[in-house]
């Protein structure tokens, strides 16, 4: 096991990032260019005027005394709120940070490594995984080694960077699955098959809109070829997914369209080409172990002290209400880290955190430490998550925050999840029970409700949950209390079981008095929790989790970066015939973006797309696309002296319509994706 210690940060980024602020601020920017670049820095808008949520990857949860100390500066000098929350995906989040102060704070994470790049935004999230990972008994390797070789090779990659839609990976270290790879677009699960180790692969999962469990897309993968299968679906969602409609554009949506066997078999054509492309790329070699125990820790921080396979060593969990933090705690945590000689600290699934490689001499010392912060180790039903919801997200249409603090998971210690909104930050289909907020008429009147799940799990053997009756804001923890008591009454050992033995009807029938809502009672239901005034939903104009309207021209420019990238990879290779298709790719995407950009339609055969390119831009760009275009259709099969000139002017076109574009659209910034091409 090994703490994260790779620099994801970027300087020169961060410069570009605060001289675009500035453009903006001096009225040269839109304001629809300027969101599509700090969602891309993680700096996210907020319910609040003038603020931003700012979005710290941790990839793997993995955090060092360091990396403590600098978010605790980060939530001290430039939050006005001054509290770092914890997410179920590992990252840390600071509000109420001025746009102009996030540089500042990009600058004080890079000096411990961190970075906010690509936290939000359309692009692959940050990486999850078992947060025992490399210390749990049960595992057949520390996935966060091939974690953070995943990390390393998305993070800034041309593909990366305009995708349809976000793209989440989860990493987990056995079979039981901590790392929930059924709701995610892509989950990979260590295993070992008669003896082999290897990875299975699911994808197609997610919450939200159309909650749906991911498929297997591969039974077993060897270590070597984990990365061209990670490559395969990010590339599938990139060229298939829809560009056009929000709703519908998460990988999930594919494997509605194509059918389940109809998904594999395009990501069996992906991944030919990635497995091709990517053949000469090094990959992490996992220190593969014989399993030496079976109890299963479940997704987050264990609910007790825990024993590591490290003999002695021990994992000390630690709670977090609501999953907050002060900078005071953060501090307080790194000290005491320093001063018992630990270096890792992990974020979990549940919002909590999880002190790794304790000796048994220092538990009760650390534990006295952690109390003198305001912090302990879980307690039975603690087990409480929840997003930010209408505290400062602009899709927050419930006060989560305020409710959830009243909740508990009773006797039994039952997974209490709770969304402000059905886009599911909380994953309410994965808890024992399940709350998001919306909006019910009720009499005429607008009264603020919680739709109710039961019986989820997202590991090995789970399902997402079953979707129960929605209750009145102001009744929900009555309601939850009234679920917990009948189970309890049952005497079943699993609530997983025990929802899924219900009759269908058989959850509005236990809540019906809680559920109706008679004309004389509508005042008493009529606020949400915390509100002094009836409830209402506030139109802020949309979130911002899908980015804004893409350029199209932009992401295809990305996209023949990718092409470029390849295309380069497969030269090394001596792959000519391969290489070649590279470059008739890249004249594809850039071609069909200039014409669309003219008010033309998007055109595959390079023939044809040559004819738009003259009746739209008679000159310099058309005249040399059609002759590059000219040359790949007479080469054949290609030799090196063949392609390398090609090549040339493929990529000399490219500048040429880099150029070009941008002086029709002077918004457009592609320097990051003509990298080693503009000058």
């Amino acid at each position: 096991m090994s703490v994260n210690t790779q620099n994801l940060s970027d300087l020169e980024e961060i410069d570009r990032f605060e001289q675009t602020i500035q453009v903006f601020n001096a009225g040269s920017l839109d304001l629809d260019r300027m969101t599509a670049v700090r969602l891309q820095h993680g700096v996210y808008g907020q319910r609040q005027h003038g603020v931003h949520m700012f979005r710290i990857k941790v990839p793997g949860g993995r955090l060092t005394p360091d990396q403590l100390d600098a978010v605790a500066d980060v939530a001290a000098n430039y939050s006005q709120k001054g509290v770092a929350h914890v997410t179920t995906r590992h990252s840390i989040q600071i509000h109420f940070i001025p746009l102009d102060s996030t540089p500042a704070a990009m600058r004080r994470i890079a000096k411990v490594g961190m970075t906010s790049r690509e936290a939000c935004s359309n692009t692959v999230r940050n990486m999850t995984a078992c947060s025992l990972s490399g210390v749990c008994p049960r595992e057949h390797v520390d996935v966060t080694k091939h974690l953070d070789s995943a990390v390393r090779h998305f993070l800034r990659n041309p593909l990366n960077q305009q995708l349809p839609r976000k793209f989440k990976i989860s990493f987990s270290a056995c079979e039981a699955d901590c790392a929930q790879a059924l709701l995610h677009d892509c989950g990979v699960v260590a295993v070992n098959r008669d003896g082999q180790h290897g990875f299975m692969v699911k994808a197609g999962g997610g919450l939200g809109h159309k909650p749906h469990e991911a498929i297997v897309v591969e039974e077993f993968i060897p270590e070597h070829e984990l990365l061209f299968s990670l490559e395969a679906l990010v590339s599938l969602h990139n060229k298939y997914s829809d560009r056009t409609k929000r709703a519908k554009s998460r990988i999930k949506f594919l494997v509605e369209r194509f059918g389940e066997q109809g998904f594999v078999d395009k990501y069996r054509e992906e991944f030919s080409r990635t497995r091709e492309a990517l053949a000469g790329q090094s990959y992490p070699r996992g220190a593969w172990r014989r399993q030496s125990g079976h109890e299963i820790p479940g997704p987050g921080a264990p609910r007790r002290l825990f024993a590591q396979h490290q003999a002695g060593r021990f994992v000390l969990p630690v709670a977090l209400p609501t999953g907050d933090l002060t900078p005071a705690q953060l501090r307080g945590i790194a000290a005491l880290l320093r001063g018992h000689g630990l270096d890792e600290i992990r974020t979990t699934q549940d919002q909590n955190l999880s002190i790794l490689n304790v000796p048994q001499p220092s538990v009760a010392a650390l534990r006295s430490g952690l109390a003198e912060l305001g912090l302990r180790e879980p307690v039975a039903g603690d087990n409480v998550v929840v997003c930010p919801g209408a505290s400062t997200c602009r899709l927050g249409i419930t006060s989560s925050t305020v409710l959830a603090p009243k909740l508990s998971g009773g006797a039994k210690d039952l997974r209490i999840r709770v969304s402000g909104c059905h886009n599911s930050c909380a994953q309410p289909e994965t808890g024992d029970i399940g709350i998001y907020g919306e909006g019910k008429r009720v009499h005429g009147k607008l009264v603020p409700h919680y739709q109710m799940y039961f019986g989820g799990n997202g590991m090995a053997g789970g399902a997402l949950a079953l979707k129960g009756p929605a209750v009145p804001a102001a009744r929900a923890e009555q309601a939850i209390a009234r679920v917990e008591q009948a189970y309890q009454d049952s005497g079943a050992e699993s609530f997983f079981a025990w929802a899924r033995s219900q009759q269908p009807d058989s959850f509005k029938q236990l809540l019906a008095d809680i559920i109706e809502v008679k004309a004389k009672d509508v005042a008493e239901v009529m606020r949400d929790h915390g509100d002094a005034g009836d409830f209402r939903v506030v139109n802020l104009g949309g979130g911002e989790c899908a980015g804004v309207s893409q350029v199209l021209i932009g992401a295809n420019f990305f996209e023949a970066a990718h092409e470029r990238e390849y295309r380069n990879a497969l030269v090394f290779q001596r792959k000519y015939d391969e290489a070649a298709q590279c470059n008739e790719a890249i004249l594809r995407l850039l071609g069909s973006g200039v014409v669309q950009l003219l008010g033309g339609v998007r055109q595959d055969d390079l023939g044809k797309l040559a004819g738009q390119l003259r009746q739209l831009a008679p000159g310099a760009v058309a005249d040399e696309f059609a002759r590059v275009a000219a040359a790949l259709a007479n080469a054949g099969e290609i030799s090196n002296e063949q392609l390398a000139p090609i090549s040339v002017a493929v990529d000399s076109w490219t500048v040429k319509v880099a150029a070009f574009v941008v002086e029709k659209d002077t918004h457009l910034d592609l320097a990051e994706a003509s990298a080693g091409l503009l000058v």
